[in-house]
């Protein structure tokens, strides 16, 4: 399969050279991504400076740095820089969890976001903790998910976010398919002043807050298991929807 693949951290970061290298042994990879790091930013997009791409000579074979966010380098990748139509897109891995709130933060989500929306189908993938010790467990499972997605491939509009222990793959308890959890981020603010006795904030020192429930992402997580779950792009609130045709404004 021809696979797409693009992360968050920028085009140097261990993480992607993992995941292309490994799935590089049985598949045709591209590399487009951000030329830095740039974790967090969600899905923005740039609109009021040009977007510049530069080849990069780092082991892999056709690797492109944008100096864009995550959905810049897929959505550029997809419309005008690819000469063929990726079968799949992968993004990733990323250091640290993306469960709960965090999908909505997550330039590494957003990117297989990007891909899904342009209807490609695509895969997030991120390791349970920032200090990195087994990518070759994710790596090595991505893997598994292309050859899966080749045979089932995803509803439109449909792309999987998945998050794997950082452990050994022996150590790894199995696979729960399970909801975005209620996980949320207890985050803290260090105020400081300057020379020029001016305030500033560092934000940092975050806490995740997991739910209780077995079926979401990040207890799944946190019990060894990796988290497979389906994210759709519409994000509509159905049910409620209902009720509001029948409000009277």
């Amino acid at each position: 399969m021809k696979i797409l693949v693009t992360n968050d951290d920028g085009i140097h970061a261990p993480g992607l050279a993992a995941l292309a290298e490994t799935l590089g042994k049985f598949h045709d990879v591209t590399v487009v991504a951000p030329d830095r790091e740039r974790s967090a930013v969600s899905h923005a997009i740039t609109l009021h400076v040009p977007l510049r791409v530069t080849r990069v000579k780092n082991g892999m074979a056709r690797a492109l740095a944008v100096n864009g966010t995550p959905a810049d380098c897929v959505k550029l990748a997809l419309l005008e820089l690819l000469d063929f139509a990726p079968d799949l897109v992968f993004s990733g891995i990323n250091p640290g969890p993306n469960v709960g709130v965090n999908l909505h933060y997550s330039g590494t989500v957003s990117a297989a976001r990007e891909a899904a929306i342009l209807g490609f189908p695509a895969v997030a993938v991120s390791l349970s903790r920032h200090e990195v010790r087994h990518y070759a467990t994710a790596a090595n499972y991505a893997v598994k998910i292309a050859e899966w997605m080749a045979e089932e491939g995803l509803p439109k509009g449909v792309f999987l976010n998945v998050n794997v222990p950082d452990l050994p793959e022996a150590e790894v308890k199995g696979v729960r398919c399970c909801r975005q959890g209620r996980a949320s981020i207890e985050a803290a603010f260090q105020k400081r002043t300057d020379p020029r006795n001016q305030v500033y904030y560092w934000q940092g020192a975050e806490t995740m807050l997991l739910g209780d429930s077995p079926d979401e992402d990040g207890v799944a997580l946190s019990e060894d298991m990796i988290s497979v779950t389906p994210v759709k792009c519409d994000i509509t609130d159905h049910d409620f929807l209902r009720r509001l045709e029948n409000m009277k404004f």
